[in-house]
């Protein structure tokens, strides 16, 4: 088996032929896999016992993909793939700025959907052969071990993305990084993201870290090149 066997993948979709598709190519890779048709039976797979990671698709009959990824970031930072059959561009920035990891279209090439599960579980990750210390600055504080942020001591809701790029900066206070290197050192050499995706993850950690997110102290652009962390 190529994948890691106690890595749990929950499928969200109505499509009942897409569903059976992506569940036996993701059984193949080793993952367990379980399945929700609506927003209820996707909510309650995740209250019972949380997955790895979440393949939801926007369309669905109760509630839009949308306003569950929105629910879902409220409670926690489960890794998200949104799947949609709609190729429009504002589908992709909305997902990325209500949380989701990922974005694929319908339809979509199996093996590169898999290429994608892996590489956002690859990234979300935490990995332990890093540096594990707890980062702090301030009030602001990161702890690579517990997957956790907290500011003033009061835990932060972040995406795994959020949560990655946030620690990068931190380790590094001072360095101007381009936004080109941030998607490389963030989201890795295999995501299919453009680099305003950058910027989406900046705008909504100011609006989490930051007490006046359009005047940041902490995530501060610098124009024409990129961003850096304020120690």
């Amino acid at each position: 088996m190529k994948g890691v066997a106690v890595t749990k993948v929950l499928v969200v979709d109505d499509e009942q032929p897409i569903v059976e598709a992506v569940a036996y190519s993701l059984r193949k890779e080793g993952y367990i896999v379980e399945t929700a048709a609506d927003a209820e039976q996707c909510l309650a797979s995740v209250r019972l016992d949380a997955p790895s990671l979440i393949l939801l698709d926007i369309m669905l009959p109760s509630a839009s993909g949308f306003e569950i990824c929105k629910m879902l970031r409220k409670q926690g930072s489960i890794p998200i793939i949104m799947m949609t059959a709609r190729a429009d561009e504002t589908d992709r920035v909305v997902g990325l700025e209500l949380g989701a990891d990922d974005y694929v279209v319908k339809p979509f090439n199996m093996r590169e959907l898999m290429a994608r599960v892996k590489s956002v579980l690859r990234r979300t990750s935490a990995d332990t052969s890093q540096d594990e210390a707890i980062i702090s600055s301030g009030n602001l504080s990161v702890d690579p071990v517990r997957y956790e942020v907290r500011l003033n001591g009061q835990l932060l809701s972040l995406s795994p993305k959020e949560f990655e790029l946030l620690r990068f900066l931190m380790n590094h206070p001072g360095q101007v990084f381009s936004r080109q290197i941030l998607l490389d050192r963030v989201w890795g050499s295999e995501a299919y993201v453009e680099e305003r995706t950058v910027d989406v993850h900046i705008r909504w950690l100011r609006e989490k870290v930051e007490s006046s997110p359009s005047h940041p102290e902490r995530l501060l652009t610098i124009r024409g090149i990129g961003y850096k962390f304020q120690a």
